[in-house]
């Protein structure tokens, strides 16, 4: 059994050395930006205190919050990590229990925030397909503008020991597993796990851990918007703002959300995305090759593969399996140590 169950992400945390510059990056991004004891904090309109917060320093990534499902919890949590549960002093208040994952991630546990009326819904206005045409005697009309954020849906963490990292998470918070990524048979090298919610559906992935090659870090945090028009609507305004795109647009295979990714002014990757899937805790678990983390149903190909010398998807798959095979041999046999 779990420590605890959390019920969502809650926020991403990152630190800059230029507010203003990250406040306008936000705006044109589709979040509404305030800021209060020294930090910015970005809001959506589900009326969540804050989803993204920078802090002034130099460009990173601070931490993850994850959000529990009551006080009680967090007294459990904390219990069992040999740490106290604090006051939280920022907008919603709340409280809060720190804690840093096996790679040094903190990861910030929170419950009992104050929340806001949700802003009105993006209408969903009917569409003509051949199935059906409900739209009769009416025009679509879309105003220019940037997407509207409604909430934060995943975050996604490179990591050093995915085994290792998924069993902490697991074992604290309660995550299932949607799909298992392999970079060849039985060479697993993440997955994609959502909130265990019992009968109602949680999205897809909540966090994705990946053992990749390369520095440690937030790969990117993504935040749900009102609808496909939404998203393109949000496209065309980052766009138009030179904003740099680092990904879309397309529809992934897991999780099978269309996506669209963008850099903010210090290098960190934010995603727009709609019409993700949702699972119960009965659904089982699946596993899917590397090939399928990479590939898109329709749209914009990974950027990995954009280019005229773009490598083989295969030999990505290859390549990958053959570090991780070192990597866990290694660990079998640390330095020193006869096979």
């Amino acid at each position: 059994m779990p420590v605890i169950r959390i019920e969502d992400i809650a926020h991403v945390r990152f630190a800059a050395p230029d507010l203003p510059a990250m406040r306008a990056f936000l705006a044109d991004f589709g979040l509404s930006c305030f800021e209060a004891g020294g930090r910015l904090y970005a809001k959506g309109t589900d009326g969540r205190p804050f989803l993204h917060v920078t802090e002034p320093g130099e460009a990173r990534f601070l931490a993850l919050g994850l959000r529990a499902a009551s006080i009680a919890d967090l007294e459990a949590l904390a219990a069992h990590e040999g740490v106290d549960v604090e006051g939280m002093a920022e907008p919603g208040g709340g409280q809060i229990v720190r804690l840093t994952d096996p790679d040094g991630y903190r990861v910030e546990v929170v419950a009992g925030q104050e929340t806001a009326t949700p802003e009105p819904k993006v209408a969903d206005a009917p569409r003509n397909t051949v199935a059906a045409k409900p739209r009769q005697s009416a025009t679509v009309r879309l105003e220019a503008a940037p997407a509207h954020v409604h909430r934060i849906g995943h975050a996604v963490l490179k990591v050093r020991d995915f085994r290792n990292s998924e069993a902490w998470y697991k074992e604290r918070f309660g995550l299932l597993t949607s799909d298992e990524v392999e970079a060849a048979k039985d060479v697993p090298l993440g997955a994609f796990m959502r909130c265990d919610l019992g009968d109602r559906p949680a999205d897809h992935h909540t966090l994705f851990l990946a053992q990749l090659p390369g520095e440690l870090g937030l790969l990117h945090a993504a935040f749900e918007v009102a609808n496909l028009d939404d998203l393109m609507l949000g496209h065309q305004h980052l766009k138009a703002a030179g904003r740099q795109s680092a990904w879309g647009v397309g529809r992934h295979i897991m999780g099978s959300q269309v996506f669209d990714y963008w850099k903010d002014p210090f290098g960190n990757e934010l995603e727009h995305w709609t019409d993700g899937d949702l699972f119960t805790a009965a659904d089982p678990p699946q596993k899917l090759p590397m090939s399928a983390l990479l590939a898109v149903q329709w749209g914009s190909p990974h950027p990995m593969f954009a280019g005229r010398l773009a490598p083989p998807p295969g030999l990505i798959s290859f390549a990958t399996a053959l570090i991780l095979r070192i990597k866990r041999l290694l660990r079998r046999n640390p330095k020193g140590q006869t096979a």
